[in-house]
């Protein structure tokens, strides 16, 4: 089953400085962060910020090609997670017939905000995600889980570079 969710958010983990992308359930109180890199972070942060840039990122050029073939994003989902790695699938309409292509979920992210196309998560995803296990290495998971879960979405802040 597919849950809408929305982003409510980019901030930084305290203890890797790694971005995470924050979605949470649109008619729900679930919460899925997903760590991504820096330039992803960024595409996406840009999006939200609606800042325009001189030159096409990316993310811009793959809308933009998109549209071009006379396509549309219909939607992007987060439809798995194997060895704490997100997978995601980006759904086009082109010639009437839907077609699935397989995306990081940073990448997906920052299609849909432009595209404007929902943003899904398997619900298969939230049974078998362990987002708040950081590995065995960081002692500051479980301080870390529970800051995130008591997270407020108002106290949510612009990710910042």
């Amino acid at each position: 089953m597919l849950i809408e969710m929305s982003i409510k958010g980019l901030m930084v983990d305290p203890a890797t400085n790694t971005p995470i992308v924050i979605l949470r359930e649109e008619s729900g109180a679930r919460v899925l962060p997903i760590w991504v890199g820096l330039f992803e972070a960024n595409a996406i942060a840009l999006q939200i910020e609606n800042v325009a840039t001189r030159r096409p990122m990316t993310h811009d050029l793959l809308r933009n090609v998109i549209h071009d073939l006379n396509a549309t994003v219909e939607k992007i989902v987060v439809a798995d997670i194997e060895e704490s790695t997100f997978y995601a699938l980006i759904y086009l309409r082109l010639n009437g017939q839907s077609v699935a292509i397989d995306a990081r979920p940073s990448d997906a992210i920052a299609l849909a905000l432009r595209a404007r196309a929902p943003i899904f998560v398997e619900d298969a995803v939230f049974e078998h995600a362990k987002p708040f296990e950081m590995g065995a290495e960081r002692p500051d998971a479980e301080r870390l889980q529970r800051w995130l879960e008591g997270l407020d979405p108002d106290e949510l802040g612009k990710y910042k570079m």
